[in-house]
């Protein structure tokens, strides 16, 4: 049997756009993006840490170096530009998990700038 885990979480990252027009997804700075290990077009789970929403989607690479975590389509009507966005990665691992799992955690300040990496996780 395998359960869903917690594998990489963004967290505080800033709302910089937000574009209903857009087919979907969440673009993210492919430099965020490689601090936190997540790929382009990855599901994620995004929550709003403002207004509680919660929607999933899949993340497109922004310009590396932008800082830019752009929500697009519908889930655009969900956000205001600056709220806090925690976005989690997860994975299936078999069960039991190992006893030290950690989900790899990129606490990011009002800028998507890191502020600090709470866990450098650990996946076998």
């Amino acid at each position: 049997m395998q359960v869903s885990m917690l594998r990489a979480k963004l967290h505080h990252a800033r709302v910089t756009d937000a574009n209903i027009e857009y087919v979907g997804s969440i673009t993210i700075d492919t430099d965020l993006l490689a601090q936190v290990k997540m790929i382009p077009y990855e599901q994620v789970l995004v929550v709003d840490v403002e207004n509680g929403a919660r929607f999933e989607t899949y993340i497109i690479p922004g310009a590396a170096g932008s800082g830019v975590i752009q929500v697009n389509g519908a889930a655009a009507h969900l956000v205001n530009l600056g709220d806090r966005l925690i976005v989690m990665a997860f994975g299936l691992v078999e069960f039991p998990p190992i006893a030290d799992w950690q989900p790899h955690v990129v606490v990011l300040d009002k800028r998507n700038a890191v502020l600090s990496i709470e866990s450098e996780g650990r996946y076998t």
